[in-house]
């Protein structure tokens, strides 16, 4: 032990005069895992114990290094000033209706967090609900789940402690605004679902002290709450106590009849029971018993259930289920059968079905009536993405929100009986988002699929392969990223950068098959698509190796993790970011179990076999790799820090080159959900000077 100690001491020792930098030294251990015969070697587990003394200091050290490395780049407070700056603009949020009350979000500005505001009809004068910058002095309380009661007297909401997922649910008069005495810890991954005077949530048992952060959370439960009572006196709803490792979510239908339970093992595939509430005493009857497919009701009619789900239709369908009748799916309907695009998701509005699709990553929707029928196109200009529809089935007007790569989201109001859209808030920002320009392009893969990429540059770019370039990429999960506004984006784009955002299988870009196409055993087709890209924008002479940066953030984080480390010579600069890079031990932490549907398990010889040739902590080799910023938050317990904290240790042991490995530790900070701006400014500073600085860009 001794020997290995002072070895890898001294072989720090060469690292740190290779690249100029004095990192940390890192204690190694002589731990090995035995995997199917095979042994595997995890010199850094240590750092696993996030809240011990020793990791602690070595936070401290690590990020005086990276501190003083940043504090080095001349325009570092320039680009901090001109970010502060444009990210100083009024933001609303998408209003949505509940009785006579409008609810919405608004920020001034740079407050830390956005203001709850509520109004009485259209035209009645905007009020302060709730206000969560006044529940911490730095800002790192932050608004979740929002539930109103179907009398609108009642607001429950969630709040979020510095970044991390534990919640708890509070309550406040809407009418008064006073807050009343109710509240709930230990809740997480829950929705809220009034019924009567109570709401139904989803919450753990608590966990034993000193482990809240890391420890697996198992046995979800679903409670139902009284308004005016002490959690003591909650009432267990439902529990399942032969699979700890399922979660459960409940919503009720707007008529407050059915209580419609959710029940997962990962990240993707529902189980679906309901309960019908006007009956006493009555049972959750299973609709669907297994995880094979996503299901989502969204209306009833009587006892017919409207629900959106890729049964049978992987680019989804709207179909109707009388519980009352058969269960089986043979006996479903089809109100709105799957299309060549993707059904995204569908509204009840003015007893009316509008639906949106998303087609090659940007949206089109349609209007359909309650039969199916399709009857007319809501026609949206250029390329963009609508989020955050809200409607009402007894309401003809709608909100939504309208984004673009280029300009801030602007909110509609949409009146479906004239079929006529007006602005009901358009943000004014200091950047001027006619001068840029968004394209989508389709390229050629290692294994010859198409994929879309958005590229967004200044107008009149010249393609001379000079040009700084940002590649962003996710590709997991079934999610995908399309046409938005990101404030800090701006800035490179103003120094004549050019944005990328690849649509990479194991995303949802195109439906069920797209996702599983990049999934388990199939992962290596997401870095290659990834890959793929930044070949593309080097041959097209978009940019050159030399002046690209490629980010990525949680499962992006693991791509950028990948990578890099598989073809350390694809870019100059490399930023994973709460990334899930230690592939054989992500599930052993919090709530990490529910990503093997997308991962697959070490557990298992095959999947191991898989894993193990991608995992970026396991595949760092002495080479020269980019410039690497690894970002991650000490209060992160989705991708708990570990994964970035033994990756940073085994790259700088292992860096062969003069690029700077260094990794940047936010104090008090998690995942990145509910981050106060004035943390995500410093973050993107941090980000963008570290980015500008090694790819040779000047700031103007």
């Amino acid at each position: 032990m001794l020997l290995l100690s002072v070895l890898a001491a001294c072989n720090n020792q060469e690292k740190k005069e290779q690249s100029g930098l004095s990192y940390p030294v890192t204690r190694k251990v002589d731990t090995t895992d035995t995997y199917f015969g095979t042994q595997i070697a995890d010199p850094y587990r240590w750092l696993e114990d996030d809240m011990s003394k020793e990791t602690a200091e070595w936070v401290k050290s690590q990020n005086a290094v990276t501190s003083g490395y940043l504090s080095t780049i001349p325009f570092k407070d320039k680009i901090r000033e001109r970010l502060t700056k444009i990210w100083n603009f009024e933001k609303r949020s998408t209003p949505f209706k509940k009785k006579n009350y409008y609810f919405f979000y608004k920020n001034d500005g740079i407050q830390n967090q956005s203001v709850l505001y509520v109004q009485d009809g259209q035209n009645g004068e905007p009020r302060l609900l709730l206000d969560p910058n006044t529940m911490a002095e730095d800002g790192t309380v932050s608004l979740a789940e929002l539930g109103v009661s179907k009398d609108g007297k009642y607001l429950a909401y969630t709040i979020n402690r510095a970044g991390s997922d534990w919640s708890e649910i509070h309550l406040l008069d809407i009418g008064t605004g006073k807050k009343l005495e109710d509240e709930i810890k230990w809740v997480k991954f829950s929705e809220i679902a009034w019924k009567g005077d109570g709401f139904y949530y989803s919450a753990y048992d608590a966990p034993k002290g000193g482990s809240e952060l890391s420890a697996k959370n198992e046995f979800h439960k679903i409670f139902y709450h009284k308004v005016g009572e002490s959690q003591s006196k909650d009432q267990l709803v439902y529990e399942d106590k032969k699979h700890p490792l399922r979660n459960f979510a409940v919503r009720t239908t707007e008529d407050q009849k059915f209580l419609v339970l959710y029940g997962s093992e990962s990240t993707s595939g529902t189980s679906i029971a309901v309960k019908e509430l006007d009956k006493p005493n009555a049972a959750f009857v299973p609709v669907v018993e297994n995880f094979d497919n996503n299901y989502t009701v969204i209306h009833n009619e009587g006892s017919e259930l409207y629900m959106v789900t890729d049964k049978d239709a992987p680019k989804y369908q709207l179909v109707a289920i009388d519980i009352h009748a058969k269960p089986g799916s043979e006996a479903w309907k089809k109100i709105i059968p799957e299309a060549d695009d993707l059904l995204e998701g569908v509204s009840l509005c003015n007893g009316k079905l509008v639906a949106r699709y998303l087609k090659d990553v940007t949206t089109r929707m349609y209007v359909f009536d309650i039969k199916g029928k399709k009857e007319h196109e809501i026609v949206l200009p250029g390329i963009c993405k609508v989020d955050a529809f809200d409607s009402d089935k007894d309401d003809s007007l709608a909100f939504f929100s309208y984004n673009t790569f280029t300009a801030p989201p602007v909110i509609y109001k949409y009146n479906i009986v004239n079929n006529k859209l007006d602005i009901w808030f358009k943000p004014q920002i200091d950047f001027k988002s006619d001068d840029y320009e968004t394209k989508q392009v389709f390229y050629t893969s290692k294994d010859g699929a198409k994929i879309p990429m958005f590229i967004t540059h200044k107008k009149g770019i010249v393609l001379d392969g000079n040009n700084p370039c940002f590649l962003f990429g996710y590709g997991g999960f079934n999610s995908y990223y399309s046409p938005e506004f990101r404030i800090d984006r701006a800035v490179f784009l103003e120094n004549g950068g050019v944005y990328a955002v690849p649509g990479l299988r194991g995303g949802g870009d195109y439906g069920e098959e797209w996702h599983k196409a990049g999934i388990k055993c199939k992962k290596q087709n997401v870095f290659d698509d990834f890959i793929a890209a930044a070949e593309f924008l080097v041959k097209e002479k978009y940019t050159s190796s030399a002046r690209l940066a490629i980010h990525g953030r949680s499962n992006g984080g693991l791509l950028i993790g990948a990578v890099m480390t598989q073809r350390p010579d694809i870019a100059k600069v490399a930023i994973p970011t709460v990334g899930v890079l230690d592939m054989l031990r992500y599930h052993k932490f919090t709530i990490g179990w529910a990503w093997a549907t997308d991962y697959g398990l070490s557990d298992n010889k095959e999947e191991f076999e898989c894993l193990v040739k991608y995992s970026p902590l396991h595949n760092v080799k002495e080479a020269e790799y980019p410039a690497t910023l690894v970002t991650t938050g000490d209060h992160d317990d989705r991708v708990v820090p570990a994964h970035s904290f033994k990756f940073i240790s085994t790259l700088q042991e292992k860096q062969k080159g003069s690029n700077p490995v260094l990794i940047r530790i936010d104090t008090n900070a998690g995942h990145g959900a509910g981050k106060p701006t004035s943390k995500q400014i410093e973050e993107y500073s941090d980000i963008w000077s570290f980015v500008f600085y090694n790819l040779g860009m000047s700031f103007q």
